[in-house]
């Protein structure tokens, strides 16, 4: 018998995702959620038509388990990259201030023609990234070990 994934099932292994249509944007949108990057490590080459930003992103899909064991939750360094994109802008967002640090809540798509479309990065503190991209192409992977949160909390939303 064939069962689907869980989610707990990436718990303990590092992420190495594919995004393709905006239902796989929207996973990335969940594990990518208040992760924080410096604006340093944001970047965009025009030539190669190629997005990345280096993230230190919050392991959502281990909250549980570390709970349950006692552990500390954990942020890891993540690479989320957009291939075939056309244009990249943003707002609230001082390319030269490379000391500053922003925060990502969420992941968007918003259809264009012919499959066309913008991938709207929205951060804390109306900051915004708009990508303008040929299709959806986009990878998320854990780059290196999972460390304890600085925090060391699980981070919370004002309503």
């Amino acid at each position: 018998m064939v069962e689907d994934a869980r989610f707990e099932d990436g718990g303990e292994r590092p992420l190495h995702l594919k995004a393709l249509d905006a239902e796989d944007l929207g996973v990335f949108s969940a594990l990518i959620q208040d992760a924080v990057v410096p604006v340093a490590e944001i970047s965009y080459d025009a030539g190669k038509r190629r997005f990345a930003m280096l993230l230190n992103r919050f392991r959502w899909e281990d909250v549980e388990a570390a709970q349950a064991r006692g552990r500390a939750v954990e942020r890891v360094q993540t690479v989320l990259l957009f291939d075939d994109v056309i244009k990249a802008r943003s707002m609230g967002v001082d390319g030269r201030d490379t000391d500053t640090i922003v925060s990502v809540l969420s992941l968007a798509f918003v259809a264009g023609e012919d499959g066309t479309g913008r991938v709207d990065i929205t951060l804390a503190g109306d900051g915004a990234i708009a990508l303008d991209v040929e299709t959806i192409d986009a990878t998320l992977k854990d780059v290196t070990r999972p460390y304890a949160a600085p925090s060391h909390k699980v981070p919370t939303h004002e309503v």
